[in-house]
């Protein structure tokens, strides 16, 4: 239930025309939402605005919002819409050039909005972009960007070679081996905690695809934004510390999601002869990482291995939930195969 003091739609008048559009979806993630918030007014000097779209948060964000930003453009919803539709109802209210998303559990450091703005500028073609993601600690967090899917790196994954040979590229393709992000380069898909499109771009996308209920979205519109000939690139210049799943349920509950997300993108995108294979390997592959996890903690008494192996038995045990994938939606999205 919404915050009965809060009106389902709140903003202070903006008279300069913003260039981009920050769009910030919470859930229960009240101070690290006003953190996020704070952190975009310390480092943002481009004209903007700042959308959020507070997912029925029974933590009192909406209410902390609207009283520490009255210059947010505050909607509180009455209920969960969840990542991808509050990101289409946060859009349908832009103003920008571009729009960004930005997780609400993420800090803006040293003018990286504006950094990646400026990146966009210089990069056109590319349609989609996106920055460097560090954990608190300073460590690099790797997930702002992914290699798409494939049959080999299905293979490699369920195989167990992504991880014995994590460094190589070429084993571990969707993860770029130990590429550090410290480069510009192309890149599959950009993560939604971190993502900048023209706003003309997304709606002539039609926004996020709705048949994924969390997770595999945004690379769902990266597919259809490269059939229209975007090139998705990221730079270091534009840096952010993400949090990582301050709002996600338990492990093995995202685990399950990503790989319905994965068997779904799967049977959209791969090429119909692989599809077979591809499915049954990424159905195999919670399997794979339960009996690899209890050999390596069978010989080493690892603590750690022992609860991936517990984590993966419950994913495995769960097949049936996510075998097949999400249930497609009705109507089609624009740049999306039939």
């Amino acid at each position: 239930m919404s915050d009965p003091a809060v009106p389902p739609e709140s903003a202070a008048p903006s008279f300069a025309p913003p260039v981009v559009s920050i769009l910030v979806i919470s859930y229960n993630t009240r101070a690290m939402t006003l953190d996020c918030l704070r952190s975009i007014a310390a480092e943002t000097t481009l004209p903007h605005e700042v959308i959020v779209v507070d997912n029925a948060s029974p933590d009192g964000s909406a209410a902390a919002i609207a009283e520490a930003f009255p210059e947010v453009r505050l909607i509180a919803s009455p209920e969960n819409h969840g990542f991808a539709k509050g990101n289409n109802v946060a859009a349908e209210h832009a103003r920008g050039k571009y729009i960004l998303l930005l997780n609400p559990d993420t800090l803006v450091l040293d003018a990286a909005i504006d950094r990646l703005v400026a990146f966009a500028g210089r990069t056109p073609s590319a349609g989609i972009w996106g920055g460097r993601t560090l954990y608190p600690d300073g460590s690099l967090n790797a997930g702002s960007c992914n290699g798409m899917q494939t049959l080999w790196s299905i293979f490699c994954r369920t195989s167990g070679l992504a991880i014995a040979l994590h460094s190589s590229e070429r084993f571990n393709p969707e993860n770029y081996g130990a590429w550090d992000r410290g480069t510009e380069r192309e890149v599959g898909y950009v993560c939604g905690c971190f993502f900048l499109i023209e706003r003309d771009f997304w709606n002539r996308l039609g926004g996020f695809d709705l048949t994924y209920v969390m997770y595999g979205e945004e690379t769902d519109l990266c597919h259809r934004a490269r059939a229209l000939g975007a090139r998705p690139r990221i730079t270091p210049e534009a840096t952010i510390v993400h949090y990582v799943g301050a709002s996600s349920k338990r492990r093995s509950d995202k685990d399950a999601l990503v790989l319905k997300s994965k068997v779904t993108l799967a049977r959209r995108y791969l090429p119909r002869w692989q599809q077979g294979p591809a499915l049954f390997l990424l159905r195999m592959w919670p399997l794979s990482r339960k009996l690899g996890g209890e050999v390596i903690a069978g010989i080493t008494g690892n603590a750690a291995a022992a609860e991936a192996a517990r984590r993966w038995g419950v994913v495995w045990k769960a097949r049936r939930t996510w075998r097949d994938g999400f249930a497609a939606r009705r109507h089609p999205v624009p740049g999306r195969p039939a």
